[in-house]
């Protein structure tokens, strides 16, 4: 299985998206990469208009089995901040103000508040049920997969 996560920005028409660790350019600088959405975001602002600021990470699990495409979506829906806040985290977490920790980014939160929220963590477990419904259905080494992944869910 692969996954793959991306930060959808409403005013930006959802960019970065699949730009998202390259958005500033091919040197994934992830403080590069939120300067310019912040910026991209004071310049939509600056028009006068009303800007939305609603953002999601979203992630997308994808398991072949048996020539067969599954894919899991989870979503981490919020809003972006208007300045870096926080220690924590990677990527976008300083700028990400997730809609269940209000005031908050994700890079303020504790790494075990970001994992019961998370949008890679929901299509994780999506994955994980999916494939405890089916676990004598599996080929035996999946059937191990689906084992580590019912831990997951409880």
């Amino acid at each position: 299985f692969a996954d793959d996560t991306g930060l959808e920005v409403d005013a930006l028409g959802g960019a970065p998206g699949v730009y998202t660790a390259r958005y500033a350019g091919p040197s994934k600088d992830f403080n590069l990469n939120m300067d310019k959405v912040l910026a991209e975001l004071a310049t939509l602002e600056a028009t006068g208009r009303e800007v939305s600021r609603r953002a999601r990470f979203r992630s997308v699990v994808t398991l072949i089995l048996n020539g067969k495409v599954h894919q899991f979506e989870g979503t981490m829906e919020g809003t972006i901040a208007r300045e870096k806040s926080g220690r924590g985290g990677f990527g976008y977490d300083p700028i990400f103000i997730p809609d269940e920790y209000p005031g908050l980014t994700a890079a303020d939160i504790t790494e075990e508040q970001k994992n019961e929220i998370s949008h890679r963590g929901k299509a994780l477990r999506a994955m994980a049920q999916w494939l405890n419904g089916r676990q004598n259905k599996l080929p035996e080494k999946m059937q191990v997969v689906a084992r580590c992944a019912k831990r997951l869910n409880s």
